[in-house]
């Protein structure tokens, strides 16, 4: 049996995703209908970790979309990777991606604040209209959060969650499955499994085939 870990993006991000509908919930509902037919004639298992369930979870607000995502995990094991069984490095690097966020997070704080205290000296007289120069200010920090977020975040293991991800999928000896550029190449660098999105989809209808044909071949 086959095993799968499955990172957020894939149901988030149309483009590198599993290319099963146009919309979040679309996607869920037909991956859903795949894990189901994969359970039913045991040939795949599907992980999530506890860490990446809440985020998922999180991007559904309304009461309907919460529905979908918990019938979905209903079918997901969801389970937290043993760091002591892999290696006791595993502990430091975990705080090291954990120490590594925070302080990206700080740094930002930061040099928000050192750009508007320049804007304020930069006026040099006491803004009259506070609402106006926030939106104004605003403009300026918005640019500099997402050149911040690309320098020292894209491509590079960002999170905790990213981290137990690929643990797991270690442990399991399973295919990571994501479109995140930063998972997927730290991953490469822990040596676990990888296989795209559009690729496992492929693969797994393969998988499905199979069994089918297996089936008809016992019959006759």
């Amino acid at each position: 049996m086959e095993k799968f870990i499955i990172d957020t993006n894939v149901f988030f991000n149309m483009q590198a995703g599993f290319n099963l509908g146009k919309t979040t919930n679309e996607v869920i509902k037909n991956f859903s209908k795949l894990i189901k037919e994969a359970k039913k004639n045991k040939k795949a298992d599907f992980f999530m970790t506890p860490k990446t369930t809440e985020e998922f979870l999180s991007f559904f607000k309304e009461n309907k979309e919460k529905e979908i995502a918990i019938d979905f995990l209903s079918l997901i094991n969801i389970e937290s990777p043993d760091f002591s069984k892999i290696l006791f490095s595993s502990f430091v690097i975990e705080k090291i991606v954990s120490e590594t966020r925070e302080r990206s997070y700080r740094g930002l704080n930061i040099a928000e604040e050192e750009i508007e205290n320049t804007a304020k000296n930069f006026l040099g007289k006491e803004i009259k209209n506070k609402k106006e120069f926030q939106i104004k200010i605003g403009e300026f920090i918005h640019r500099f959060r997402e050149r911040y977020r690309k320098a020292t975040r894209y491509g590079f293991l960002d999170s905790v969650a990213d981290f137990e991800m690929i643990v797991l999928a270690k442990q399991k000896e399973g295919f990571l499955i994501s479109a995140d550029e930063g998972v997927i190449r730290w991953g490469r660098i822990f040596g676990a499994k990888e296989m795209h999105p559009l690729i496992f989809l492929k693969h797994f209808q393969f998988l499905l085939r199979s069994h089918q044909e297996q089936a008809e071949i016992k019959n006759q």
